[in-house]
């Protein structure tokens, strides 16, 4: 599971061969969720209020580079790192 980023807490991952729609996982201790990279949005499980503000702002300010991820990722290639929040 190769990880993205880690910030306040929350790990973000991307995944090779998963499922389509390009998304990503955030964790925040026993939470979990599943964010689509165009909205972004969460698009499956659920994360607490302040940890889903900062990862949909990370994904926002991120969001071309997390394009890029989810593409090296497609192509079996490793994601590569995206920088945390300020």
């Amino acid at each position: 599971m190769p990880e993205l980023c880690r910030f306040h807490g929350v790990v973000i991952t991307i995944y090779a061969d998963d499922h389509p729609g390009p998304h990503f996982h955030a964790r925040y201790g026993e939470h979990d969720a599943q964010i689509a990279i165009g909205g972004p949005e969460i698009v499956a499980g659920r994360l607490p209020r302040t940890a889903q503000r900062r990862v949909l702002r990370w994904a926002q300010v991120r969001q071309s580079e997390l394009w890029e991820a989810w593409s090296r990722a497609q192509r079996g290639e490793h994601p590569g790192k995206i920088a945390p929040l300020d």
